[in-house]
């Protein structure tokens, strides 16, 4: 049981993964699907943290307390890459977000089914 309780954030983290990947896969509205991107995303960004977290460790700045071991530190590249996935997730969800503008306009309508049909129909 101490282990499950000891893993309860990969738990909440799949959580999130299973709600971002139904919004992206079942939902018809397309504003839904980018909602669902976007929180899949963030599940990945924090399974990356959580992996790159250690007990007892602290910032990679030199302590002259704690020497130069490297166990004692963190690992700050997993944290660069995810700052810079959250940098490239926010640019292409504002470009989602411009193209859905784009279609309601065009189309009437954010419903996949919809704007398919009136794009076979040639409006």
């Amino acid at each position: 049981m101490e282990f499950f309780i000891g893993r309860y954030s990969y738990y909440l983290i799949a959580a999130l993964l299973v709600v971002g990947l139904y919004g992206i896969t079942w939902k018809r509205n397309m504003l839904k699907k980018v909602i669902g991107m976007t929180v899949f995303q963030t599940a990945i960004y924090l399974f990356f943290i959580q992996g790159a977290t250690k007990i007892g460790a602290t910032i990679p700045i030199y302590d002259p307390e704690l020497g130069l071991d490297p166990v004692d530190y963190l690992n700050p590249l997993p944290h660069v890459m995810i700052l810079t996935a959250i940098v490239v997730g926010v640019a292409v969800t504002g470009i989602a977000l411009a193209l859905l503008l784009r279609i309601q306009r065009a189309y009437g309508s954010l419903d996949e089914g919809t704007v398919i049909r009136k794009m076979r129909e040639g409006r």
